[in-house]
């Protein structure tokens, strides 16, 4: 197979509000484009606070009156193991901020309040049918939105899980020693198979990290540098602190 280098692209902004901005315009780009090649947008959505600025800016009359909202299928790149109704659910955060103000009607949460090995294997199921896969291909999402950790993690795969390592299944159940708890993640085959991989960063205190992590040049060692699209994009976009330390001022592209 002939190799292909990642198209690497960086914004830097002065605010989580400016970084919403353009994530948008990166992702209705994106989603035309899907939507009109293929006639749906495939998205794996993130938790955490990075995303909470673009799921308000999108819920937002303006925004929402451009998207598609029924030719767009939600997914999610990881679930922590809880219900849906507890304030740490990934599904929970993007229902609260975002799903429940647009008319979206397609979307395929992770079952976190089940087993975690059982919930991880109806996810994958789930993947399989929505994809129409055979038994050894890999789904290629339109759009995986990303953050990052202070310590490197993307989705639920965290420095040293044995997540990093698996080739062959979909979705998989991993133990955070760290945090003592069980998550279910999409594995890095499936995060590296999308058309587009989006970070969403903030925060002098991943400053460090991110130097690293956006190192292609070296062997990847932090999870979030072993994201490698293999025939996609591969979009960081970050605010000042995250990117030089220095406290929100001009804007930069």
């Amino acid at each position: 197979m002939k190799s292909r280098s990642v198209h690497l692209s960086l914004h830097i902004h002065k605010n989580p509000e400016a970084m919403a901005e353009r994530a948008a315009h990166i992702l209705a780009a994106a989603c035309e484009e899907a939507v009109a090649e293929r006639g749906v947008f495939k998205i794996a959505l993130s938790g955490g606070t990075s995303p909470i600025p673009l799921f308000r800016l999108l819920a937002r009359t303006d925004w929402a009156d451009r998207l598609p909202w029924d030719k767009m299928t939600f997914f999610w790149v990881d679930e922590r193991g809880v219900g849906p109704d507890h304030p740490d659910s990934n599904y929970g955060l993007a229902r609260r901020e975002l799903l429940s103000k647009v008319p979206a009607t397609h979307f395929y949460r992770i079952h976190g309040e089940d087993d975690p090995e059982e919930a991880a294997a109806r996810y994958e199921e789930q993947i399989r049918r929505d994809f129409n896969l055979g038994p050894n291909e890999t789904p290629r999402f339109d759009f995986m939105l990303l953050g990052m950790g202070d310590d490197g993690h993307t989705g639920s795969i965290f420095p040293n899980s044995p997540a990093l390592a698996e080739k062959k299944r979909i979705a998989m159940d991993v133990y955070v020693p760290e945090r003592k708890t069980d998550r279910i993640t999409l594995t890095l085959p499936v995060i590296n198979n999308s058309r587009c991989c989006m970070f969403l960063v903030n925060g002098e205190d991943k400053r460090e990290t991110l130097t690293q992590a956006m190192n292609l040049l070296t062997p990847p060692k932090l999870p979030s540098q072993m994201v490698r699209p293999r025939a996609g994009d591969l979009v960081w976009i970050v605010d000042e602190a995250a990117a030089t330390g220095a406290r929100p001022g001009k804007e930069k592209e």
